[in-house]
């Protein structure tokens, strides 16, 4: 089979897909966002509580995050407006300078969902880094990925940990008919590990 690009007519012009024909199924997507800080950046938001003048970082970023998923058909030009069943958002400390941001996407459509769990992530991210960047401008966003994508065509699900944790990453193709239990921890539910 020759994959395509799904957003061309058969002329070469850009087009939204018509999903109009494709089965209505349960779709779950999990996208992660890694922001790494500077020592004395990430030991200021340890001493205070993730906290800055502007407000509670994480709880901000998580907000943040859901509102941007819920509107990326108006950022990104093809995306199909969509009304979520769910979506949260979860930040956790890893390494003592990184902040690992994971949004969990979910509709019972026609099409799939990773672009606002892709966005949600990304929101998120842009987030902290806005309110923290009066305490530094050398913060970095990094490894913003699909980590997991179900009740499509193709599933897929990330087998490799990030180039944040240290290791290249290597994607795999699943099957459409292996679904995967998306398991996030549910101490880190409130955006806290």
């Amino acid at each position: 089979m020759t994959s395509r690009l799904t957003h061309l007519d058969s002329a070469n012009r850009p087009t939204m897909v018509d999903v109009g024909g494709k089965e209505i199924t349960q779709r779950v997507a999990i996208a992660e966002a890694t922001v790494r800080l500077p020592e004395n950046v990430a030991e200021e938001l340890r001493r205070t509580g993730h906290r800055t003048k502007k407000g509670p970082i994480f709880d901000t970023a998580i907000i943040a995050g859901v509102m941007a998923a819920k509107k990326t058909h108006e950022l990104i030009p093809f995306c199909h407006p969509l009304g979520l069943d769910n979506c949260s958002v979860e930040v956790e400390e890893r390494d003592g300078v990184g902040l690992v941001i994971r949004c969990k996407v979910s509709i019972h459509h026609r099409t799939g969902v990773e672009m606002e769990a892709l966005t949600g992530a990304s929101v998120a991210a842009l987030t902290i880094y806005d309110m923290c960047k009066a305490l530094s401008h050398d913060i970095e966003i990094t490894s913003v990925r699909l980590i997991e994508k179900t009740g499509g065509k193709r599933d897929f699900k990330r087998t490799a940990p990030s180039a944040a944790e240290g290791q290249r990453t290597a994607p795999s193709e699943g099957d459409a008919g292996q679904q995967r239990a998306a398991a996030i921890p549910q101490e880190a539910a409130h955006g806290r590990k």
